[in-house]
């Protein structure tokens, strides 16, 4: 069941919520929308807030689709390929992230430029 509606670029994306990070993922949610414009950092696109959140369980390695909050930079994350940081294949952070949920489709994605804006708002 989507939770969450995602516009990138001329790209529409659902996700849903995760189950970890529970204070992190309350706190994007009370704060949305949100929208930016991202910058694109391999196959992940990231784009400040104005949600200040203390770190909670985080990780550098993310699942692919995973949505994350950036405690440093105050930013949310979407993740679905490599980044420069990655070993292999998998969608990898610069710094540690609080992974809080999962695109559905991110075929989409492949599409998107570096400057895309990103909203993001209930579903």
């Amino acid at each position: 069941m989507s939770d969450l509606s995602l516009q990138v670029g001329s790209q529409a994306l659902t996700a849903s919520w995760g189950d970890k990070n529970p204070r992190t993922r309350d706190a994007i949610s009370d704060a949305l929308p949100l929208e930016g414009d991202a910058t694109r950092w391999g196959d992940e696109l990231y784009f400040s807030t104005e949600v200040a959140v203390p770190p909670e369980e985080t990780q550098t390695e993310i699942p692919i689709g995973g949505i994350a909050y950036w405690p440093q930079g105050q930013a949310l994350c979407l993740f679905w390929g490599p980044t420069p940081a990655s070993h292999s294949d998998e969608p990898r952070a610069a710094a540690p992230v609080s992974v809080i949920g999962q695109v559905e489709d991110v075929t989409p994605l492949q599409n998107v430029d570096g400057g895309s804006s990103v909203r993001i708002e209930r579903y």
